[in-house]
């Protein structure tokens, strides 16, 4: 088989490695791709958001399937292109993907269903948010309707900085068009919990749970970025949550994409808060995570291929999905200044870890000279365990192999999870 996978992060340099090891596989294509995945496929200059040169390549590399991971491919509808012209995809149409290009789409679809999430109101002028924000309760949390690098949500726990919030998306438009309309959600308070999934729109079928840890400083501080970090399995999400989710989330989500005409297809992302009324969604994406498939797909026994396959076939249901029991653990790297303003074109020196270790390439670029930095995070260094416990000390561990002018990592990745783990 001839594989396209597109886009160019680290959640691209973990799918595509595992791709690449299925003897199935002849051949298989990045677009972009980044330095560190030119060691099992070929790199190709092309923006993953360059619709017409993606297709163009597809159909002239005779492309037998093709994995659309990033959100803006999936928002502008490549993968109903691709399915156009014959070539199956793992990823959802357009229409699914509003799911996560629309957050007030996605909340109006839970509310509808009854899917059990924060209360919210949507707004479309500035007058009216700021009027909202100075007159309604606090905390509340701030998101851009569109999608914004993940890093359109705000969580504000004053007015001032509400309306900064507001200002920020609706008048100087720092996230452009996504800022345009606004919603303004009730804070909730618990344990944040992220399942991805394997879906065809009728069966459904959930990864590992996992945690991720979204701010730059160390216990939550500091500005959301992409992920410094994640543990998983996540000890919170215990089987009674996991049941409770399946029949009140997971799979009424996925009855409600299809009674709404745009069934989904792929990975959905469930971005979830165990509050004390139960868990409740926090927000979908309509693909992996970013720390979190790099994470999670090392605990995948079966094969990946097949599963993705079998969300593009209808075949789900008959398609064996066997996790590990093990626990996995990633600590991103990241640039100084991340994510601000970086420096890059920075010397990395990556000695050779242990086998159960892999150094994930994120932003890297491969020059003559060897790997040079070429994002804000670099790097992921996962590492996997027989508990959770030894899977945290082994990554950090290992993190001692890397290095570059600048670089900088959280200290504390896990440490939410395993004071629970130890009090229980």
């Amino acid at each position: 088989m001839r594989i396209m996978v597109i886009g160019g992060g680290g959640r691209e340099y973990g799918v595509t490695k595992r791709l690449s090891m299925d003897e199935r596989v002849d051949s298989i294509y990045v677009l972009p791709g980044n330095g560190g995945m030119e060691e099992f496929a070929e790199c190709v200059d092309i923006k993953a958001t360059d619709m017409e040169a993606v297709c163009e390549f597809a159909g002239s590399h005779s492309i037998d399937f093709v994995v659309v991971t990033p959100d803006d491919p999936l928002a502008m509808g490549m993968a109903d292109r691709l399915r156009a012209m014959g070539i199956p995809c793992f990823g959802p149409s357009k229409a699914a993907a509003r799911i996560e290009s629309s957050k007030i789409f996605s909340k109006n679809l839970m509310m509808k269903y009854n899917i059990p999430t924060a209360k919210a109101v949507s707004m479309t002028s500035l007058e009216s948010a700021l009027e909202y924000v100075r007159n309604n309760e606090l905390p509340m949390v701030i998101k851009a309707d569109g999608l914004a690098v993940g890093k359109g949500v705000f969580i504000c726990r004053t007015r001032d900085e509400a309306e900064q919030a507001v200002r920020e998306l609706m008048e100087n438009k720092v996230f452009g068009a996504s800022g345009s309309r606004i919603l303004i959600e009730e804070f909730l308070e618990g344990v944040e919990v992220t399942v991805l999934s394997f879906t065809d729109g009728k069966t459904i079928i959930p990864m590992v749970s996992s945690m991720d840890h979204k701010t730059i400083g160390e216990g939550g501080t500091g500005a959301n970025t992409g992920g410094m970090g994640v543990i998983a399995p996540n000890p919170f999400y215990t089987e009674a949550v996991a049941n409770e989710c399946m029949n009140h989330i997971f799979l009424p989500t996925i009855r409600a994409m299809e009674a709404e005409g745009c069934p989904f297809k792929g990975c959905l992302y469930f971005g979830l808060m165990i509050t004390e009324n139960g868990p409740k969604v926090i927000e979908y994406n309509s693909r992996f995570g970013d720390p979190e498939a790099q994470t999670v797909i090392p605990l995948l026994e079966t094969s990946l291929l097949d599963a993705m396959m079998a969300t593009e076939y209808g075949t789900l249901y008959k398609t064996p999905v066997v996790f590990s029991p093990k626990a996995a653990a990633n600590i991103v790297i990241a640039s100084g200044g991340y994510p601000g303003k970086y420096q890059k074109g920075l010397p990395i020196s990556i000695e050779k870890t242990d086998s159960d270790t892999e150094i994930v390439h994120a932003g890297t670029k491969r020059t003559s000279d060897g790997y040079v930095t070429a994002g804000g995070r670099v790097l992921n260094v996962v590492t996997v365990a027989d508990t959770l416990e030894k899977a945290v000390a082994k990554a950090y561990e290992q993190t001692k192999k890397v290095s570059f002018e600048g670089m900088y990592m959280r200290h504390d990745i896990g440490k939410t999870a395993l004071d629970f783990i130890k009090k229980q």
